[in-house]
């Protein structure tokens, strides 16, 4: 009875080989590269990759940092979060100007803002409370929106009507009627927001863009974050290293 005998298949050495000798001749020639070159090549590498990232940074999105606690729980002080402006508002690079685009925030949705009574100052963060003609009024611990009382499970605190001697500009205080293309805001953290009760709404040309994800949350002393406070910040991110326990690892990558 005839054997089956084994047949090996024809090896690819043609293609292998093609290859070995790319291979070789490339390493060759990055060999015979002056050093000077090399140089240059990572400058000019890195200098794009700078680029595109300060172009996407001004015009897609942006990193903020939480200083205060106006919005707990939802953020807490030293949540970093990355911002979207994607349809909010695209931002000229490496100017402070920056156009509104044709998308309008949600009721109970987190937004980020330049304040309208301050708009030199560091950006806002509150949530969409009341939308244009709307009449907003607060009162029984809680916020009406034309007579209906507002379901809210995010709230940390009592809302309350401000007393009219904290009134900021030109607000006469509540009931208050959101004009055309304004927005009434609130912070989650009710007793300790500065937000609409006192000074109105926010126009849509001063929102910039809507919180996407928190991607790191340290704990650090009262007003390490605020706006130029670089010495506390670099103690804060070089604690972070030393005692990991300060980051608060259950909010990293908590979506919005």
């Amino acid at each position: 009875m005839p054997q089956a005998t084994a047949v090996n298949p024809r090896p690819q050495s043609g293609r292998w080989w093609w290859n070995v000798r790319a291979e070789k001749k490339k390493k060759q020639e990055e060999a015979n590269v002056p050093v000077k070159t090399k140089i240059q090549r990572e400058i000019i590498a890195w200098f794009w990759v700078g680029l595109v990232f300060l172009l996407i940074n001004g015009t897609i999105g942006q990193a903020r940092v939480i200083p205060s606690g106006s919005m707990e729980n939802t953020l807490l002080i030293g949540d970093h979060l990355i911002m979207s402006r994607v349809g909010y508002d695209a931002g000229v690079p490496f100017t402070n100007w920056h156009v509104p685009l044709w998308r309008n925030p949600k009721r109970q949705q987190v937004i980020i803002f330049k304040p309208p009574f301050a708009p030199d100052t560091p950006d806002y963060v509150k949530r969409v409370i009341g939308l244009p003609g709307e009449t907003v009024d607060i009162h029984d611990g809680g916020v009406w929106i034309n007579g209906q009382r507002l379901k809210e499970n995010y709230t940390r605190g009592l809302s309350e009507r401000p007393d009219p001697s904290f009134l900021m500009g030109n607000f006469k205080g509540l009931p208050f009627t959101v004009p055309k293309d304004c927005y009434f805001v609130m912070g989650d953290n009710r007793e300790n927001s500065l937000d609409s009760r006192f000074w109105g709404c926010v126009p849509r040309n001063d929102i910039i863009g809507t919180p996407v994800m928190i991607y790191m949350s340290l704990e650090a002393p009262q007003g390490a974050w605020d706006s130029g406070q670089i010495r506390e910040r670099f103690f804060a991110y070089a604690n972070a290293v030393l005692h990991p326990r300060i980051v608060r690892w259950s909010r990293i990558f908590r979506t919005f």
